[in-house]
């Protein structure tokens, strides 16, 4: 770019989530990569820096442990597969919304800026590791004929109209629970990081490489959006990994409930 010449605006699109290998010759080593592990290694220094030295006056870090634990235990895993079994489930739903949690808000931190679950692979991964789990727990449970008929055949529906039934609560139920949980997460993900960079790319180049002045107060006021923009996706970004927790829960607790 020549000082002073305007150049042509490449609107951001999928090109913008290819991110290069962190070192040269690791092509799998990638910033998303990076990000979940870091991840991991935060969410466990936490709750072992937490529990570590439990005590009956927890210290702030305990308490703040216990908060965080708390909230998963009681407002999603107890609400959602009931009061008879869910603490087994509690370490997984623990473990699972706090790594989609600081993932996704990875996409607003400073010299991170990226949404791990903006690659539909990690959506993927992260749906069918609960797909595996609740379909598992209900085989477990009522066996795999029973478990087939629990999920195939609803209660109180008449005989004539199991045939039309059964392969819409087969569908329902069992295929398309993975599909949807998975591009929940990732669309929104990718089209909030899109708009973000809409905005925040936009406002920059009205204001340093149109060469317009006019141009340039537009892009001011664009650039100040980006930051309120930042702020919704931020709620979204939080919003969207207690709704994937959630209904992980939700289909936990029926697959094992002893009514369809």
């Amino acid at each position: 770019m020549t000082a002073g010449v305007p150049t042509e605006f490449i609107a951001p699109g999928p090109q913008n989530f290819n991110t290069p290998p962190i070192i040269d010759g690791v092509d799998w080593f990638t910033k998303p990569v990076l990000v979940a592990a870091l991840s991991v290694v935060v969410i466990v220094w936490f709750y072992w820096g937490a529990s570590r030295k439990a005590a009956i006056v927890p210290s702030k870090l305990q308490f703040a442990g216990e908060l965080g634990y708390n909230f998963v235990r009681n407002s999603i895993a107890r609400d959602a597969i009931g009061s008879a079994e869910y603490m087994k489930y509690v370490p997984y739903l623990c473990g699972l919304f706090y790594f989609i949690l600081l993932n996704n808000v990875a996409a607003t931190i400073p010299l991170i800026q990226f949404p791990t679950f903006s690659h539909i692979g990690w959506a993927y991964v992260a749906a069918i590791m609960s797909w595996v789990i609740y379909n598992a727990v209900g085989i477990r449970k009522h066996g795999p004929w029973g478990y087939f008929k629990h999920q195939t055949m609803p209660a109180g529906v008449p005989v004539w109209l199991m045939p039309l039934m059964i392969p819409i609560e087969f569908i329902s139920n069992i295929l398309v629970r993975p599909i949807s949980l998975s591009l929940r997460l990732f669309a929104n993900m990718f089209a909030g990081h899109i708009l973000l960079l809409v905005f925040v790319l936009g406002g920059e180049y009205m204001v340093f490489e149109s060469g317009k002045i006019l141009l340039a107060g537009v892009g001011i006021v664009t650039f100040l959006m980006g930051f309120a923009i930042g702020g919704l996706e931020l709620f979204v970004q939080c919003i969207q990994a207690y709704i994937f927790v959630v209904l992980t829960a939700q289909y936990i607790g029926s697959a094992i409930a002893d009514d369809h």
